[in-house]
């Protein structure tokens, strides 16, 4: 019975890493390059993101992601490159991913750009079974798994200064961790993700961007967040997430400077698990060097 239990753990564990690294965050639509690599270099400048989430506090071992991501356009300013780096912890359970990313960019009439990027690097899955603190564990989960893998991914990318589209397959490599020697193994998903906005000017100092996204796995594993935010005076953006695998977020987004925006997110579960934990917190933070491109649109808005 422990054995089932703690393999149960372990693969659900798992599984939520993995799909954190996908659009478990929150505040997806101001930090692209977590989800496409063809966003790399749409910022028109180096841009640099931190961002940290606590997801289901209060539970034992909750979820908790951190990651960076880094992109900039080159000097010749078709050419864009970036890092992004993603750790998601659960428990005992640790998968880290990096990923060098390169983008080409296509400019067209009217301030318009189609993106094209792929990424490249691994994941590692580390379990610390060492660390669990159960009596007459089973043998095979006294010892730790380290084991990295492979990764592969791409995706399109289509911009105007109002809108945005893309789609992108960020993790095309199906990779398989063995958990022991004599346990089943985890497979990783090969997500489809589908992503889009537009900017609507209200007034002179209001404006609204709905955007959604829509992420596949296969016919059992479909997510759909629609999102709505405003952006009062080019200064403070407030919005409204629905996610319709059962929850809701608040998101807050400010340009403290030219250069420096700060985010933050509350995330509340709609389904049974509310009655268990105290909601998810994300916080963001991102710095954006001064454009060095003629005719850059400047605040950029998504």
């Amino acid at each position: 019975m422990k054995r089932l239990i703690l393999f149960f753990m372990g693969f659900v564990a798992a599984g939520v890493a993995y799909s954190q690294q996908q659009a478990m965050v929150s505040q997806y639509m101001f930090n692209g390059l977590a989800i496409n690599p063809a966003y790399a270099g749409s910022q028109e400048a180096l841009n640099i993101s931190v961002l940290t989430r606590f997801q289901n506090v209060g539970l034992p071992g909750a979820p908790t992601t951190q990651s960076l991501a880094v992109h900039t356009p080159l000097l010749n300013q078709r050419i864009a490159v970036g890092l992004l780096a993603v750790s998601d912890n659960i428990s005992v359970i640790n998968q880290t991913g990096i990923n060098g990313i390169y983008a080409y960019r296509l400019p067209l009439p009217g301030g318009r750009t189609l993106s094209m990027g792929v990424q490249a690097g691994f994941s590692m899955y580390r379990a610390y079974y060492s660390r669990l603190d159960i009596y007459q564990v089973d043998q095979a989960f006294q010892q730790d798994v380290r084991q990295a893998r492979p990764n592969l991914g791409t995706g399109v990318y289509y911009y105007t200064p109002r809108f945005y589209a893309g789609i992108s397959m960020p993790h095309m490599v199906n990779n398989v961790f063995q958990r022991g020697a004599d346990l089943e193994t985890i497979r990783q998903t090969v997500p489809v993700i589908v992503n889009g906005g537009y900017v609507f000017t209200l007034s002179r100092v209001l404006k609204l961007k709905p955007n959604f996204l829509f992420k596949w796995v296969d016919s059992r594993a479909v997510e759909l967040d629609i999102n709505a935010n405003l952006l009062f005076d080019e200064v403070i953006w407030f919005g409204f997430s629905y996610r319709a695998s059962r929850a809701i977020s608040w998101l807050t987004e400010i340009q403290v400077t030219e250069q420096f925006r700060f985010g933050y997110s509350f995330t509340a579960a709609l389904g049974a698990i509310r009655q268990a934990e105290q909601g998810s917190h994300e916080l963001l933070l991102q710095y954006r060097l001064k454009k060095f491109a003629k005719g850059v649109v400047t605040p950029r808005y998504f």
